[in-house]
């Protein structure tokens, strides 16, 4: 990937954004673990595609993909950097075609991928989460 020009602190600042175990994930899972379910935390859901799932749910087949609102260009909170626009453009449209990608190749393995944008409520995106996987284990 080519070098940006970009200044010391925003460099620094970039650096410091987590790719995983971010704050909306823990206490996400905390919220599942309180609520009974077992998971496994950033792992393949499936062989042959290098993708990780943000917390996965073997038996029941259900993928949860906490998704960053920059990185992943949220319908509702994206931001466009204005300092080179054209290589975050490209980086974000890339990140949007893989995600529907991944879903697509975890469907089509029989697997049901969720994305939880990081600006969600926390415990409304536990309940969607619990259900599917409640349902998907035939428990209600």
């Amino acid at each position: 990937m080519r070098r940006l020009e970009t200044s010391d602190a925003t460099r620094a600042r970039m650096s410091r954004q987590k790719s995983r175990d971010t704050q909306v994930e823990i206490t996400l899972r905390r919220v599942l673990h309180a609520a009974g379910l077992r998971y496994r935390v950033h792992r393949r859901p499936i062989r042959g595609v290098r993708r990780e799932a943000d917390i996965v749910f073997g038996p029941a087949k259900v993928a949860v993909f906490v998704d960053g609102c920059f990185w992943h260009g949220c319908p509702e909170h994206a931001t466009w950097p204005k300092t080179n626009a054209a290589f975050w453009s490209e980086k974000i449209e890339k990140n949007r075609a893989r995600d529907l990608d991944t879903d697509a190749r975890l469907e089509a393995a029989g697997w049901l991928p969720l994305r939880v944008w990081e600006h969600e409520s926390v415990e409304a995106a536990a309940v969607r989460v619990i259900e599917v996987v409640r349902r998907r284990r035939g428990v209600e």
